[in-house]
């Protein structure tokens, strides 16, 4: 099934494709060959998911884009105290290639524009028998996830026609920012800006340093954790050259571009993205890129500083109809089909604020467990606020799922519910309680894998009840002629808190609850019986006082045991009542087995 943010990227790859703004990078004339029509967008997660529309593994050269993840490089051969004595970390507001340097000591304004770039490289370390070029290459690489080879073609063709990045190496050599001689320097620049990438790498590049610096595919660390912010800061401030500012003002992602066509776009600790699209704006930016950026962040909400941003998991809990069922007891039939067949109902607790970051993954474990269920389940009752991004995913994904034959259920909205509604969720489909929401469920799942109700049509035969179905036909006539019926009205209370326990009933039609008193004085239900099951026993055997109110639900007829009665039986009939006890532990254990399976599912998170 298509994920609604895979059809959002698909939309607006269609938005876009046919823009013929902007002009290919033709100052290096291998460059000139890129096709104009050539547009990837790809969106990675922290946790290594990747969502990709268009030519997202076209190979392209990775050019400016390098600059920002060689600088965490040299911060980490020479530390931060000395790079920062070679190079600044102000915006220029000038382009990309300016001969732009700090009055006095000659160090170049930032490490994203040429000069800062070529003095970044200065200061890289041959170490371990590795050259400068092929460290950078490795390193590059481990941001990938993948092997990364340079561009031949497109490095010879930087270096015949790099003049102008050699007069800038020849006066950072002349104020001391180099120590040597620039030739070998900029010849491992030029290399570096041919390595070659794709836009799905420019997107995992970006998850890792979203990741903390762990490449979330292959799990090694690319970059060590202290410079990631370095990094970040530099992209968000100087990465967009002299558009940084209306950059930083209009999507607000740490970013970077390279005349190769490529962006690569960083929401700290939660995503990142990677637009591949050659036709270049006046400033060197990606066209294509630039307006892809802007309407993702303000489509998705993913402005850095939106307070509403936050890497917190929105799921909670999440289980299935197998494991946690509903506060009823069901024959034991029908307890033992959803035992079975209860993965076919899947909840899900969501909590905390609800953004694009925070449902995606959300819409992606429910995308996969439609392939296998009937029923999906959310629990909102513990989030907080939910933006309409998030709002508007859910409600895709409910049609989605209708589509398939999944029926996506929202239960205690609370304050999300006309929000909800808003979105056009119906109120067919938004439960009060999750009680009510997975009662629901379980009808219908038992409907559907039984093919019919599996509620009596009227008053049910003792021998179909629990507690008597392994009587013999004699002790059966020997209970109807014994036993009285009783029968009570909707809302008509059955047993009281704290009545002696001198008596238990069997409920032969309808439904009654069980309820206790809460703090705040209302009524919490804490178990629903139906017909064919037994009310009162435990309080029954052990002779302690009612613990709980029942109460009619609808119009009940119930078969009453007195206890009286049940102890005669020691002598009338010990057969029968050890039948009956061997009954009742068999349906106490059956409970406790339940309540461990749910005990266990809890216990997961």
């Amino acid at each position: 099934m298509l994920s609604p943010i895979q059809e959002y990227l698909q939309q607006l790859h269609v938005r876009y494709a046919s823009a013929t703004n902007g002009k290919v990078a033709d100052y290096i004339p291998e460059l000139s060959k890129a096709d104009p029509n050539w547009f990837g967008i790809c969106i990675a997660t922290r946790d290594g998911h990747v969502y990709e529309v268009g030519d997202t593994r076209q190979p392209f050269t990775i050019q400016s884009i390098s600059k920002a993840l060689v600088y965490g490089m040299a911060l980490e051969d020479r530390g931060e105290e000395h790079v920062l004595s070679r190079i600044g970390v102000e915006p220029s507001g000038e382009a990309f290639n300016a001969i732009s340097l700090k009055e006095g000591t000659g160090s170049p304004f930032n490490p994203m524009i040429n000069a800062g770039a070529i003095a970044t490289c200065g200061q890289l370390l041959s170490k371990d028998g590795k050259s400068r070029v092929e460290r950078v290459v490795d390193y590059l690489s481990g941001f990938a996830g993948r092997e990364l080879k340079i561009n031949n073609d497109v490095y010879e063709s930087e270096s015949e026609t790099g003049h102008r990045n050699r007069a800038i190496g020849w006066l950072l050599r002349n104020f001391g920012i180099l120590d040597e001689d620039p030739d070998e320097t900029l010849e491992t620049y030029f290399k570096q800006c041919s390595v070659e990438v794709t836009c799905r790498d420019l997107a995992l590049m970006g998850a890792t340093l979203a990741n903390q610096g762990v490449n979330p595919v292959t799990q090694k660390r690319a970059i060590p954790a202290d410079y990631v912010d370095n990094v970040l800061g530099v992209m968000a401030t100087c990465g967009m050259y002299d558009w940084s500012g209306e950059w930083l003002y209009r999507v607000g992602l740490p970013a970077k571009s390279g005349v190769g066509g490529g962006i690569l776009a960083v929401l700290p600790g939660q995503v990142g993205i990677g637009v591949f699209s050659p036709p270049l704006d006046a400033q060197g930016n990606s066209y294509r890129g630039i307006q892809v950026c802007m309407d993702v962040s303000r489509e998705l909400a993913l402005h850095m500083l939106n307070p509403t941003a936050t890497p917190r998991s929105a799921v909670r809990l999440a289980y299935h109809g197998g494991e946690i069922v509903s506060r009823r007891r069901l024959p034991v039939q029908a307890r033992e089909l959803l035992s079975v067949n209860g993965a076919m109902i899947q909840v899900m607790e969501l909590q905390g604020g609800l953004t694009f970051t925070t449902i995606e993954p959300v819409i992606r474990q429910a995308t996969a467990l439609a392939e296998v269920c009937r029923y999906i389940i959310f629990d909102v009752r513990a989030v907080v606020n939910a933006n309409s991004v998030s709002l508007e995913l859910l409600a895709s994904l409910s049609t989605r799922l209708a589509a398939r034959g999944v029926r996506m259920i929202f239960c205690q909205p609370r304050g999300l519910l006309y929000s909800l509604r808003g979105m056009g969720i119906t109120s067919h489909d938004i439960f009060p309680t999750m009680d009510a929401a997975l009662e629901t469920c379980e009808d219908a799942l038992l409907l559907e894998v039984t093919g019919f109700s599996w509620r009596p049509l009227g008053a049910m035969k003792l021998k179909s009840c629990s507690l008597f179905r392994n009587c013999t036909n004699d002790d059966i006539t020997f209970l109807e002629q014994e036993l009285q019926r009783r029968r009570y009205d909707n809302g008509q209370p059955i047993i009281r808190t704290a009545d002696k326990a001198d008596e238990m009933f069997v409920v032969l039609s309808g439904t009654v609850e069980v309820q206790v008193l809460a703090e705040d004085q209302s009524r919490k239900r804490v178990d629903v019986l139906t017909a064919g099951m037994t009310v009162g026993e435990m309080a029954f055997l052990d002779g302690s006082p009612r613990s709980a109110d029942v109460v009619a639900m609808e119009p009940v007829e119930c078969l009453v045991l007195p206890k009286a009665w049940f102890d005669s039986l020691n002598e009338r009939r010990p057969s029968l009542k050890i039948t009956l006890l061997q009954e009742m532990t068999l349906e106490i254990s059956a409970r406790l087995r339940q309540a461990n399976v749910a005990i266990s599912a809890f216990h997961r998170f």
